[in-house]
């Protein structure tokens, strides 16, 4: 029975009452329940995963299923939810790890953060091929996340930052780098290249080969490099780190994401690159936005202005001040939310008359992309504000902005395809299903061109939402036996 997740003892079980309470609140049946993780181990290379009505009814009556099916019920019902709903929570048991392979409170010391990375590329890179990709990791949200991140912007004790001790730092200051100027170049310009495929093609094309050359670079930086090598190394990984992360968030491998960014956070800190920290914080921020925990995000962007208060960019502090103001919104905070917004609005303003260079890690917080955020946060408060068609009138002209610009960068199709989506949800909150079937059936054209299990599930909810709220017009029901057809995944999903 090893297709089925099966424990393999039932001896004494009493039902599982946690299981349950979840299962009968999210209004899924056996067989729809069935047919979701089917799909999620799908999507994970998990083909060996073959669940049936039967055996949902076991996992209810107390069997204890084998990995990855805990991690992936975790996930299906925290995005039923809106909310982090853990494996523990479920009533489920997970393999058992150290905290420092399973959670995100590592040391922050350079070998540390190195083998780490190693291990953990190494890792994804070995059971994504076998069908588990990270199948024992669970996601961490309130203090137990934000506390080990607040100690970013702790000074590391002499002689802990670094791959290698004093003494080895000395002996490879003296040492020629077998990394010669010209490939260093080359590994930072590969990053911006990934990150410029993410945007045009989505999370799944590209990532495990993030991923490999993630790998590669910490295999140069466990070898002794001089101090400047070893720093820049340090933010390649860094930039890898968070594009991995950013890439598994977008296909909906959460913990994965999560684990990412965290060790991507750590390679910043070898770095002594504090925006770059911010920029990743940010990400995270934007991952617990997704999974309904706006208080942690909230908690994340402050940490991310704080410890980036004197040396980020106009535009960076820009792109902060619209993640803060996500992070009020979904709160229901109006007016700090407000002030955000217009923070982010008078900040963007000031980009580019210092004349510094920017990274380009940030070229995509372009006035597109100002717009689309601000927007995302109006609409967030109609929805927190029981479908306030208020707030909905003021997310509507500053939605329209983005989607006019986003038609016309080729590069982030992925942003225009979630900023079409937007802007359908948008006339949703204002009743006009005609409008929000015509965004919708735009969006999906874009959606079929790249690789985002992100625009798809969030084009299913909105297509699904107005099929229940109008389902009378004709246009809705073409609309959704098109989506059925032409993304039969997502179709799977409630």
């Amino acid at each position: 029975m090893s297709g089925s997740g099966a424990s393999g003892t039932n001896a004494g079980k009493r039902p599982n009452e946690q299981l349950g309470s979840w299962f009968v609140r999210s209004g899924w049946s056996k067989g729809e329940l069935a047919r979701q993780v089917n799909r999620r181990a799908r999507q994970i290379g998990a083909h060996h995963i073959s669940t049936d009505t039967s055996r949902v009814r076991r996992w209810l009556d107390g069997e204890q299923p084998r990995e990855p099916i805990p991690r992936l019920l975790s996930e299906l019902f925290s995005e039923r939810f809106g909310a982090v709903v853990t494996i523990e929570d479920l009533g489920l048991r997970t393999a058992h790890q150290s905290p420092s392979a399973s959670g995100v409170d590592m040391p922050w010391a350079g070998p540390a953060t190195v083998s780490l990375l190693s291990d953990f590329s190494r890792s994804d890179l070995m059971l994504a091929r076998r069908g588990f990709l990270g199948t024992s990791l669970v996601l961490s949200a309130g203090p137990a996340l934000i506390e080990p991140m607040q100690r970013w912007l702790v000074p590391a004790p002499s002689g802990e930052s670094g791959a290698a001790g004093p003494a080895e730092t000395a002996a490879a200051a003296r040492r020629p780098s077998r990394l010669s100027p010209p490939e260093l170049e080359l590994l930072e310009t590969t990053t911006a290249m990934f990150r410029q495929w993410d945007a045009q093609c989505g999370g799944g094309l590209r990532r495990k080969a993030v991923v490999g050359q993630l790998h590669e670079v910490t295999d140069l930086l466990q070898e002794p490099q001089p101090p400047a090598t070893a720093k820049r190394l340090f933010k390649v990984a860094a930039e890898l780190g968070e594009l991995a992360g950013w890439m598994s968030y977008d296909v909906g491998l959460q913990p994965t994401a999560q684990k990412y960014f965290v060790l991507a956070l750590h390679a910043a800190k070898e770095a002594g690159d504090k925006p770059l920290g911010s920029y990743i914080l940010s990400s995270m921020s934007r991952q617990m936005i997704h999974l309904g925990r706006p208080d942690d995000a909230l908690e994340l962007i402050h940490l991310a202005q704080y410890g980036s208060r004197d040396c980020a960019t106009a535009r960076t502090q820009a792109m902060l001040y619209a993640m803060e103001a996500r992070a009020y919104a979904n709160m229901g905070q109006p007016s700090k939310c407000k002030r955000a917004v217009r923070m982010a609005e008078d900040t963007f303003a000031d980009v580019g008359l210092d004349g510094e260079p920017e990274p380009d890690w940030i070229r995509f917080f372009s006035e597109a992309e100002l717009n689309g955020e601000n927007a995302h946060s109006y609409r967030d408060l109609a929805y927190v504000a029981g479908r306030s068609p208020t707030y909905a009138s003021l997310a509507e002209p500053v939605m329209e902005r983005a989607v006019e610009l986003f038609a016309k960068d080729e590069e982030h199709q992925r942003s225009y395809a979630l900023n079409l989506i937007g802007m359908a949800t948008v006339h949703l909150l204002k009743r006009e299903p005609e409008q929000s079937t015509v965004l919708s059936q735009r969006a999906l054209t874009v959606a079929r061109q790249i690789r985002s299990e992100r625009v798809n599930t969030r084009l299913r909810k909105t297509v699904d939402t107005v099929a229940r709220d109008f389902g009378d017009v004709a246009e809705i029901r073409r609309l959704t036996d098109e989506l059925t057809e032409q993304l039969p995944e997502t179709a799977e999903a409630v």
